[in-house]
C-alpha cells in the first residue's frame, strides 16, 4: 500500500473511474478526482468514507488543453506532487458501420478517448519529471477493444488500439525519469455502458447474444494493485475480463 501517495483518476464521475477513485481513497491514497460533473466527484469522495482533506474534486474537460493545464496546476498547488494517474476518461457512440459514421461522431470519440488521454498523460509526465523525488506511474485504460473490435465500432476500436501505442511510447520516454506506464484492458465490467449486454449485443458471426459482466470492484482493486508496485516493477499490460465473455476463441 502506498499510503499518502497522490493519485489522479480521470473520468471519476461514474463506472470504472468512480469505483477506482473510491478504492484509492480507501487504500490510503490522497486522490484527485476529475470529470465534467463536480457533484458526482464530490459524492464519490463522500461514499469512500475518507477524510475530505485527502481528496480534491476538480472538474475538467480533458479535450480542452487549457482545462487540463489548470487541472495539473491545481494538483501541484494542492498536493505538490503526483505519484499515479489512472488515465480512464472515455466515451462512445452507438454502433454503426463505418459508412454511416459522421466525421462529427468520429471526432467526438477521438477527442476524449485519444486526445484527452494524451493531454492527461502529457500533464502527468511533466509533473512527474519535475518533482522531487522524480518519477511516478501512468496507468492507461485500454480495453478488450485494444485487441479485437466489436461490429460497428470503428472510432472506439481505433482509439483503444492507439492507446496501446501511447502506453508503449510513454514507457520508453519515461525510463530516464523513473516514470512507469502500464495498461489495463478491461472486458465487460458492469456499468451503465454494459447494461445493454444483458439484453444482447451483436456478435462477429451476425447473431445477437447476452454477454456476462463482472463487478467493477474487481477492476478498481486491480488498478490499485498495479499502482502499489515499486517503480522498478511494472505491469505493462493486464487483461481483466468477465471469465465467460466471448473474447478467447472463435466467433
Amino acid at each position: 500500500m502506498k499510503a499518502n501517495n497522490i493519485a489522479l483518476v480521470t473520468g471519476a464521475t461514474s463506472g470504472i473511474g468512480r469505483a477506482t477513485a473510491i478504492a484509492f481513497l480507501q487504500a490510503g491514497y490522497r486522490v484527485v478526482l476529475t470529470g465534467r460533473r463536480v457533484a458526482l466527484l464530490e459524492s464519490a469522495i463522500e461514499e469512500s468514507g475518507a477524510d475530505a482533506q485527502a481528496a480534491l474534486a476538480h472538474p475538467a474537460d480533458l479535450t480542452d488543453e487549457a482545462a487540463v493545464e489548470s487541472l495539473f496546476a491545481a494538483i501541484d498547488q494542492h498536493f505538490g506532487r503526483l505519484d499515479v494517474v489512472f488515465n480512464n476518461a472515455g466515451n462512445n457512440i452507438e454502433p454503426a458501420p463505418i459508412s454511416d459514421i459522421s466525421v462529427a461522431d468520429w471526432k467526438k470519440v477521438i477527442d476524449v478517448n485519444l486526445t484527452g488521454a494524451f493531454l492527461a498523460a502529457r500533464g502527468a509526465f511533466i509533473q512527474m519529471r519535475k518533482q522531487s523525488p522524480q518519477g511516478g506511474r501512468i496507468i492507461n485504460n485500454g480495453s478488450i477493444s485494444a485487441h479485437v473490435p466489436r461490429p460497428g465500432s470503428a472510432p472506439y476500436t481505433s482509439t483503444k488500439h492507439a492507446i496501446t501505442g501511447l502506453t508503449k511510447t510513454i514507457s520508453l520516454d519515461g525510463r530516464p525519469f523513473n516514470i512507469a506506464c502500464g495498461q489495463i484492458d478491461i472486458g465487460n465490467a458492469a456499468s451503465d455502458m454494459t447494461e445493454k449486454m444483458l439484453a444482447g449485443v451483436p456478435q462477429a458471426n451476425g447473431t445477437t447474444a447476452v454477454e456476462p459482466v463482472m463487478d467493477v470492484e474487481h477492476v478498481a482493486r486491480a488498478v490499485v494493485q498495479m499502482a502499489d508496485l515499486p517503480l522498478d516493477a511494472n505491469v505493462q499490460f493486464m487483461t481483466l475480463m468477465a471469465s465467460a465473455m466471448p473474447f478467447v476463441g472463435r466467433g
